[in-house]
């Protein structure tokens, strides 16, 4: 099988380096068949595409090159193509998914970000229980401003979503002592979980959650999942964590209800929109505390495990088995 990594041109933090193949096929050998190329540039690209059966690369470099129909209205540049591997786990930028011809598989790379997604969310978890945000804001001011804080043991946390992020983040915050509630698709267990509901039936336990951490992919049934009526529910300075996407959560509601006193605290590691501007509302709401999304990639082992998964995936197929991380259109993730 032919393969052809295209880097996006300058990158210099998360390039996929050819030491880093090797490394993979060590790690694998019983991959070492595979044929591969790599480039960043524009010459590098068309001249790999004319033979690579698969290609892994960015998501914002899938969204310029394949996003306007190229694929379906003709495949003279990429005419054996079968798979595309991105190197994200969200994939919903791409969507929606009528450029994905039947016959080209979309994968992502759901499981290499656990073990970094669940030391940022304990992590935000004890900032908020410990009241970050506020000696945050303090602390600019100049002002002496103490507050004391109980542990987490004890606590009810709601996690919304329960793949590799919000499983990560389960787990950990039962390590603490937490009550976990888990909310996704279907109301099926989960080993971190003391409970779980199906996304339908969130109302029921958003009163009872004195945290919430969404980790779910952004999709038409999450879009706006979090609205005024939804914060209405919660109990009175409940705290919050967004690790999923900016969408995920009416944003001016959530202003509204941190101006207003109703929440106890906020930490995002996602916005909308991203880059966020200067003088937008959220940098300046009290309470909130943002990080630029990159809660849960650490450069050292990304691309590692990246790799670890599309070997995952091609081992399945030549199993014939279906591919793990296979993408499906009409679910979006």
């Amino acid at each position: 099988m032919r393969i052809h990594v295209q880097n996006p041109a300058g990158e210099t933090v998360f390039p996929i380096t050819p030491a880093q193949w090797q490394a993979a096929i060590a790690r694998s050998p019983d991959m070492a068949d595979l044929q591969v190329s790599f480039a960043h540039d524009e010459a590098g690209y068309a001249a790999a595409m004319q033979e690579a059966e698969l290609v892994v690369t960015w998501t914002r470099e899938v969204l310029a090159r394949f996003g306007q129909g190229q694929l379906k209205a003709g495949r003279d540049f990429a005419p054996k193509l079968k798979t595309i591997f991105c190197t994200s786990a969200g994939l919903d930028r791409l969507a929606p998914f009528a450029w994905l011809p039947d016959d080209v598989a979309l994968l992502n790379n759901r499981g290499a970000h656990a073990n970094k997604a669940g030391e940022f969310g304990i992590m935000a978890l004890l900032m908020l229980a410990n009241h970050i945000p506020h000696f945050a804001e303090r602390q600019r001011e100049g002002a002496w401003s103490p507050r004391f804080a109980s542990v987490l043991a004890g606590r009810t946390v709601v996690v919304v979503g329960l793949g590799s992020l919000g499983g990560a983040v389960a787990g950990r915050a039962k390590q603490f002592g937490m009550k976990v509630i888990g909310v996704r698709h279907t109301a099926a267990p989960h080993e971190s979980c003391d409970e779980v509901v199906a996304q339908s039936d969130i109302d029921t336990v958003l009163p009872r959650a004195d945290y919430l951490v969404l980790a779910c992919p952004l999709t038409p049934q999450t879009q706006g999942l979090m609205d005024a009526r939804r914060f209405g529910l919660l109990r009175q300075g409940a705290r919050l964590v967004n690790m999923g996407r900016g969408g995920l959560w009416d944003q001016e509601a959530l202003c509204d209800a941190l101006d207003a006193g109703r929440l106890g605290g906020v930490v995002t590691d996602v916005t909308t929109p991203e880059p966020l501007p200067k003088d937008h509302r959220l940098w300046r709401t009290p309470g909130l505390f943002i990080t630029p999304h990159m809660s849960s990639d650490d450069p050292e082992t990304y691309n590692d495990n990246s790799l670890d998964i599309l070997f995952a995936n091609l081992r399945a197929t030549r199993a014939g088995k279906p591919m793990p991380n296979r993408v499906l259109p009409e679910k979006g993730y």
